[in-house]
C-alpha cells in the first residue's frame, strides 16, 4: 500500500473533480462537492495548510470511496 503524500486541499478539490464530483455549496471554510450517485464530501479549504492523513484517509475511503492506490495515481496525473 502506498504511503500518502501531504496534499492540500486545492489537490484534493482537483482529485475530486476529476471523479465526477460538483461543487454544490461552501459555509465558510467547509466545501461540499456532490456526485450524481448520491455521495458528497466536505473538504475544508485552507490555502496554507496541508490535509491531516487522519482527514485525508478518511475522505479517501468513506466519501471518495477509492483506494489509496488510486488516489495517489489520480494525484500525479
Amino acid at each position: 500500500m502506498p504511503k500518502l503524500p501531504q496534499v492540500k486541499a486545492r489537490d484534493l478539490v482537483k482529485i475530486a473533480l476529476k471523479l465526477g464530483f460538483t461543487f454544490r455549496t461552501q459555509s465558510g471554510s467547509h466545501a461540499v462537492y456532490v456526485h450524481s450517485d448520491g455521495r458528497k464530501t466536505t473538504i475544508a479549504i485552507h490555502p496554507t495548510e496541508t490535509m491531516g492523513i487522519g482527514l485525508l484517509t478518511k475522505i479517501i475511503k468513506k466519501d471518495l470511496q477509492i483506494t489509496k492506490a488510486e488516489f495517489v495515481k489520480l494525484l500525479k496525473s
